[in-house]
């Protein structure tokens, strides 16, 4: 296991339980002491735990930041359901892998995604893998990389690079902007070249955007239109903005 690895799976740990030791995790994951204390200082540094006698907790920022992205996740909620709904039929059969970005309608998707099927599902979002810990059916496997504080998603090389040696059958994405000019894009570079990443390890990609992200753009663009297989969105996307992604080979539907 990585660092970048071991450093994510150890957020994970703190946000389920609150609190970790050092001595237990050494032992369970067959590494020094000395190395989980190097890894529990890189995520006081990131913000993520405070270190402790014995140990570490999770950070008084860190659970703000849960905080954020279930306020967020709260935000318009029956039109990211609708979305995350609309988007399931895109799951891929018994067997099948699946990517799932951060984000809060891709979140609302993994708390559907359903247990009647076994899949394979990878996220590089910490909330989203505290949100599929112990999901019945679901092989749950985390990207490992810099903890990003403010959407608690991995970024940086590490977890490119790891992506660059995946495959899936389907990716869920999301997005801040979409133009016809300058496709899909983010205001944060490294969350672009994640975004980027994702794209280019599914065999099919579908990002989940209401209708309130068509028109303005974010600097960095992580995507053309054509780049993606179909859009889920709501009943307020303008048939100007729909033909435009047809026109460009995506499928539009509108939940």
């Amino acid at each position: 296991m990585y660092a970048a690895e071991r450093q994510l799976l150890l957020t994970e740990l703190l946000v389920r339980h609150g609190r970790v030791s050092v001595n237990e995790l050494a032992a369970d994951l067959d590494v020094s002491t000395e190395t989980i204390r190097r890894d529990l200082s890189v995520l006081e540094r990131a913000g993520t735990a405070k270190r402790v006698h014995g140990g570490a907790v999770l950070s008084s920022a860190y659970s703000r930041l849960e905080a954020s992205l279930a306020q967020r996740t709260g935000e318009r909620p029956d039109l990211k359901a609708r979305i995350a709904s609309a988007a399931l039929e895109f799951l891929p059969e018994t067997g099948g892998s699946v990517l799932l970005d951060g984000g809060s309608t891709v979140a609302h998707l993994a708390e559907r995604l359903p247990g009647d099927r076994r899949l394979t599902v990878l996220t590089h979002s910490v909330a989203i893998a505290h949100l599929l810990l112990g999901h019945d059916g679901i092989a749950l496997h985390t990207v490992g990389g810099r903890v990003r504080e403010i959407t608690g998603v991995a970024v940086g090389q590490t977890t490119v690079d790891a992506l660059r040696t995946t495959r899936t059958d389907v990716a869920f994405i999301g997005t801040n902007g979409i133009t016809a000019d300058h496709g899909f894009s983010t205001p944060d570079s490294e969350e672009a070249a994640v975004k980027r990443a994702l794209v280019q390890a599914a065999a099919t990609t579908v990002v989940l955007a209401d209708s309130t992200k068509f028109g303005p753009h974010q600097v960095f663009s992580f995507a053309a239109l054509g780049d993606v297989s179909a859009v889920v969105t709501d009943d307020g996307v303008s048939d100007r903005d729909r033909a435009t992604l047809e026109e460009a080979g995506v499928r539009v539907v509108v939940a």
